[in-house]
This record gives C-alpha cells, sequence and structure tokens, in this order.
C-alpha cells in the first residue's frame, strides 16, 4: 500500500488530529469504566456487541433525522471487513483482560500500541518516522512505566498479559486501515461501518453465550453507546487528518483521564510516582506538536528541505 507524503499533510490538519485524539481517549476511558463494569455480568463478546451496537445506534440517530443515508455509501468491502475483524478481537480481548487487571494495567499494555503503530506505518504505509520522534514515543511510554511501575506481582497472569498484547497489535493494524480507507471513504462511513459489522459479528459468535439485559445496566450501556460513539468518531478523525507516528503518542494521555476518573468518582489521590510519569507523557506529547511545527514551518520556507 502507497501512502500521501507527510508534507502533503498540512500542519492545521496534524494539529486538529492530535486534538481529536486526545478528546477521543478522554470518553474512550469513561467507556472503559462502564465496560469493566459489564465484564462482571456478561461475556467478553457479548460486551463487545452491545458496546458497538449502543453506538452504531446513537451514530444513526443524527443521520436518520438529517435523511443523510447518502453519507454511509461502502466501499472497500474487504478493508473494512478487516478492520471489524481486528475490532472484534481488540474489543473481546480487552474486555477479557480488564476483568482480570485493573483499567490502568490494562492501559498500561494497549498503551504499547502508538510504538506499534509507528513500527508498522513504516512497512505498511510507506512513512517516514525521524529518529527524534522515535526517541520521543519511548520517553512517553516510560513515563506510563514510571506512573504504574509494573511488576510480575501487580499484573494478571501471563496468559492475561499474552491476551492483551494481542489485543493492542489487533488495535494497532486497525488503526492503520483507517489512512487508507479516509482515501474515499468519510468519517461517519468508516465509523458506521466498523460499528455495525463488529457488532454483528461479535453477536453471532456470542448469541450461545448471551444473557438478558438487566434493567439497571441500560442507564450504563446508553452512557457506553454515546461515549463509544464520539470517541470512534474522533479517534477516526485523528487518524484520518494525521499520520499514526504524529497523532498515536496521544494515546499515553489515556492513563491520564484513566487516574482522573479515578480521582473524581473513587477519591484515589494521585502519588508522586502518578505527578512525575504524567510531567513525562506530557512533555512528551508537546515535543511531539513542536517538532511537527517546526517541520511544517521549515516546509513552506523555499529553499530549506524538513530534516
Amino acid at each position: 500500500m502507497s501512502a500521501t507524503p507527510p508534507d502533503a499533510t498540512s500542519a492545521t490538519d496534524r494539529l486538529r488530529g492530535i486534538a481529536s485524539m486526545v478528546a477521543a481517549v478522554c470518553v474512550f476511558a469513561v467507556m472503559d469504566a462502564s465496560l469493566k463494569r459489564f465484564s462482571d455480568r456478561y461475556d467478553p463478546l457479548q460486551v463487545a456487541s452491545m458496546r458497538c451496537l449502543a453506538s452504531c445506534l446513537v451514530l444513526c440517530a443524527p443521520i436518520l433525522w438529517q435523511r443523510n443515508w447518502a453519507q454511509l455509501k461502502l466501499t472497500s468491502l474487504r478493508l473494512h471487513a478487516l478492520r471489524a475483524g481486528l475490532g472484534i478481537t481488540m474489543l473481546v480481548t480487552f474486555v477479557y483482560a480488564v476483568h482480570r487487571m485493573t483499567l490502568a494495567e490494562t492501559y498500561s499494555i494497549f498503551l504499547c500500541a502508538p510504538l506499534l503503530m509507528t513500527a508498522l506505518s513504516v512497512p505498511i504505509l510507506g512513512e517516514r518516522v525521524p529518529t527524534r520522534r522515535w526517541v520521543a514515543i519511548g520517553v512517553g511510554l516510560a513515563g506510563v512505566f514510571v506512573i504504574l511501575r509494573p511488576s510480575g506481582a501487580g499484573f494478571g497472569s501471563v496468559g492475561t498479559v499474552i491476551v492483551a498484547g494481542i489485543g493492542c497489535l489487533c488495535y494497532a493494524l486497525s488503526v492503520l486501515t483507517v489512512r487508507t480507507l479516509g482515501r474515499t471513504t468519510s468519517n461517519t462511513a468508516m465509523v458506521f461501518w466498523y460499528l455495525a459489522m463488529a457488532g454483528v459479528g461479535s453477536g453471532v459468535l456470542g448469541v450461545f453465550d448471551w444473557r438478558p439485559i438487566a434493567p439497571e445496566d441500560w442507564l450504563w450501556l446508553v452512557l457506553v453507546g454515546a461515549s463509544g460513539a464520539l470517541g470512534q468518531f474522533w479517534l477516526t478523525d485523528a487518524f484520518r487528518r494525521a499520520p499514526p507516528s504524529v497523532v498515536g503518542p496521544f494515546e499515553y494521555t489515556s492513563i491520564l483521564w484513566a487516574f482522573a476518573i479515578d480521582w473524581t468518582f473513587w477519591s484515589a489521590t494521585p502519588t508522586p510516582r502518578l505527578l512525575i510519569g504524567a510531567g513525562i507523557v506530557i512533555a512528551s506529547g508537546l515535543y511531539v506538536i513542536v517538532d511537527e511545527h517546526r517541520l511544517a514551518q521549515l516546509a513552506l520556507a523555499p529553499g530549506v528541505a524538513p530534516p
């Protein structure tokens, strides 16, 4: 597959992509906290189906109101199906892992995804990643480990960690398909077909273990649907506007949202380790923004080639 050269993406689009990523990981943190609650009551495939179908219904509401079904035109069926399959695997493994580990521990594994995106974007999308960007991403990941101080005693079983790692890989591969689909498909269509295919697919696979939804869970399901739809839209917009190597590092901010939710709703006071790690993550992200702005200015300067 070929890719649009990085210089063809404007600095404004890249900054908007970064903003979309930050917004996406915020609402996804809210959704993931709800999914952890569901994981105690329902099978992982049912949770994945409920998450996708609830978000799909939320997405359909404005489309139905505007009667703008034309924007859902399906192109590249095979690529959409591949993305949905990767999404099902990612959701099921995430639910499985978060049921057996804390949200922070599960996040610490899934936050390896930006590194995988950056590494895979080179052979798959043909993008060039400067060495300093690799260093910044590595520093950001180190900040996550400073926050969590992972150890064998703190994590779940080795099998659970491996399952979470498979989910992380599927997520990274799924994200890379957006850069190709984005050339011919609108954001709304990409989100709709992903949610519809993944929701139906996981529902069919989990039909034999399906349990009736308890009355007290319907409000939580509405929250999952709304946050999932918004998050999926912003996530798709982020990776459509900018290369994975640019917006991927801002996945690290999800750990900050996770701790913020813990602090707000469960009175978990931030530790010095959290504050230091958060500072490292934020500094890494800010470096990427500054570096992108510098490259954009150099690209506009006549006779000056970006490094």
